[in-house]
């Protein structure tokens, strides 16, 4: 049974959070997510000791985990992220995984192959969940920066969950890759029944229900999520795939059948999602940190540098190099440390290395470490360069600052 009082706690975080940090941007613009984890550091076990995790928050932690992959897959727009930049953004990814590995690899010290996978996988994904909202709070998710950004965050998710389906599955890589190619044409199956024209009723009850009870959007969200969630798990894969194409699904049906309630039924879900189950899934993330084996002695501490600088250089490297030639080289610097920023598949893929036994404790945390910091300083850096940039800005991006000041 979970620890009474641990989920006000948790909601109590998830309200202060976002005032600290509102609090905070007259001096530094801090993502809130940063707030969310440290708080839920010093509120665990290895602090104060006022929370605990348990099983129905556990459960919660891993919806808004897949609730922050479902809105990354969702923001994913076809009509920009296509063509050169696209391949682009793959070949850059292939890169990084070939780095990740060798890396992660060398880092094992021969403890195994798979030790090495799983570092090397974590090393080469890009938090595009993490990094939206402060792309799309800047002003910068609609300019061509943000467009190239979308593409290489989009292939720094998807792939290392394509990855972690082929290498970490525990199956030969032909059943893995059969597995695959089935959830893949399942999931053809369902983006076709998306693009087709829905019937007059199907957009007219979406609206009708909008601000109603019903909420039959809203409704249907839900299930489409679900439902590709349960046929990830059915198929042995990382329910993150289901969630990220889920998403992908979602923008299409809503976007062809009510193009008119798409923003507003997106508002909804955003409002589910980043009002209580992503920061619920980001303070458990603090809760769950294991900071004992972190500062525990010895060179685990002296690993969370290691790693940062991996994210730099394994994440980084690549799409510097292979960048499109049309980004300056402040956009290009500031789009390696975006797309260097990592948090969410770091939690999930070191959890998992450290359940089966592949992972010490202690690599787990200097890894989760190295993201959370990679959070705190990458979009930092990122903005600033961007805004010595001085490209013109959205109109939307005027609200944004004046929400910054008090």
């Amino acid at each position: 049974m979970d620890h009474p009082g641990t989920f006000v706690l948790i909601m109590v975080v998830a309200v202060l959070a976002p005032i600290l940090a509102y609090g905070v941007s007259r001096w530094l613009s801090v993502p809130l997510v940063i707030f969310e984890i440290v708080m839920g550091i010093l509120i665990g076990p290895d602090v104060l000791g006022w929370a605990h995790s348990g099983d129905v928050i556990d459960v919660l932690s891993e919806l808004g985990l897949a609730m922050l992959i479902f809105l990354a897959g969702y923001e994913i727009r076809f009509d920009q992220v296509k063509g050169d930049t696209l391949n682009r953004s793959v070949v850059a990814w292939l890169v990084t995984l070939v780095l990740g590995l060798a890396a992660g690899i060398l880092l094992a010290h021969g403890d195994g192959f798979e030790k090495g996978v799983y570092i090397g996988t974590a090393l080469t994904s890009t938090a595009l969940g993490t990094i939206l909202p402060v792309l799309r709070d800047s002003g910068d998710l609609g300019s061509r920066f943000g467009t190239v950004m979308m593409a290489m965050g989009a292939v720094g998710e998807f792939g290392p969950i394509i990855a972690m389906a082929l290498l970490l599955s525990g199956r030969a890589p032909a059943g893995s890759a059969a597995v695959l190619i089935a959830f893949g044409v399942l999931t053809a199956a369902a983006v076709f029944w998306a693009l087709r024209p829905k019937p007059p009723w199907f957009s007219k009850v979406i609206a009708t229900t909008l601000h109603s009870s019903a909420q039959f959007a809203v409704r249907l969200v839900f299930l489409l999520l679900v439902a590709m969630l349960a046929l990830a798990e059915v198929l042995g894969l990382d329910v993150l795939l289901g969630a990220f194409a889920a998403g992908l699904i979602t923008r299409l049906v809503l976007h062809g059948a009510a193009p008119e309630s798409s923003e507003a039924v997106l508002s909804k879900v955003e409002a589910i999602g980043f009002g209580f189950l992503v920061p619920l899934f980001f303070v458990v993330t603090g809760i769950e940190f294991d900071l004992d084996a972190l500062l525990a002695g010895g060179g685990t501490l002296l690993l969370l540098p290691v790693f940062l600088a991996l994210f730099l250089v394994v994440r980084g490297l690549p799409m510097w190099l292979l960048a499109p030639r049309d980004l300056g080289r402040r956009d290009r610097s500031a789009l390696v440390l975006f797309g260097s920023t990592a948090l969410p598949l770091v939690v999930a893929i070191t959890t998992l290395g450290v359940e089966a036994g592949k992972v010490e404790p202690g690599e787990a945390a200097a890894l989760v470490g190295a993201g959370m910091l990679s959070v705190l300083a990458f979009p930092l850096l990122g903005m600033r360069l961007r805004a010595r940039q001085g490209e013109p800005r959205p109109r939307g991006a005027r609200a944004a600052d004046e929400a910054e000041s008090w």
